[in-house]
């Protein structure tokens, strides 16, 4: 299964493409972010985040997007930002046909780091490890996409084991 992990910010979007093989490797596909200028107004960026978002779908094929769910934010203005940048993401994943899966940050959390209270350098170094990198992912948008992703093939792999033994 190949999982497109997103990230979603205002002024990063991050994203992670991971598989996972037939013997239960986590393998690194791409990653990276989509890097939006804060001068440009806000309906270009959003453009910008969709059509970018767009062509990683197309370079990789995944079959599944995972993107984080939206979490309580103390400033309303960036958190209706956010909703809009995620609305972007979700609709991106949509229209190219893929599958969605949407998870709390503690759920994130707890399958990558097994606390879902771990810091942003935990989640970083945990993925630098999972996924057998040389070096953790930058940006950070892009790490946390790769948890994300690799979340939800955990999750999968879970459930589909439950499946099995239901029978």
């Amino acid at each position: 299964m190949r999982v497109l992990g997103i990230d979603c910010g205002g002024e990063f979007t991050g994203y992670g493409v991971v598989e996972q093989d037939q013997d239960g490797r986590l393998l690194p596909v791409a990653y990276g972010a989509v890097r939006l200028n804060p001068k440009r107004p806000f309906a270009e960026r959003l453009s910008q985040i969709f059509h970018e978002l767009t062509q990683v779908i197309e370079r990789h094929r995944p079959q599944v997007a995972a993107i984080e769910e939206v979490f309580y934010a103390v400033n309303a203005k960036s958190a209706l930002k956010l909703g809009q940048v995620r609305g972007v993401a979700l609709l991106v994943a949509s229209e190219c046909g893929l599958q969605i899966a949407e998870y709390a940050p503690l759920s994130i959390k707890s399958a990558v780091v097994g606390y879902g209270k771990a810091d942003k350098l935990q989640v970083q170094l945990m993925v630098t490890r999972l996924l057998r990198l040389d070096a953790p992912p930058e940006p950070q948008d892009a790490s946390d996409a790769l948890a994300i992703a690799i979340c939800h093939l955990h999750t999968a792999g879970t459930l589909a084991r439950q499946a099995v033994q239901g029978r």
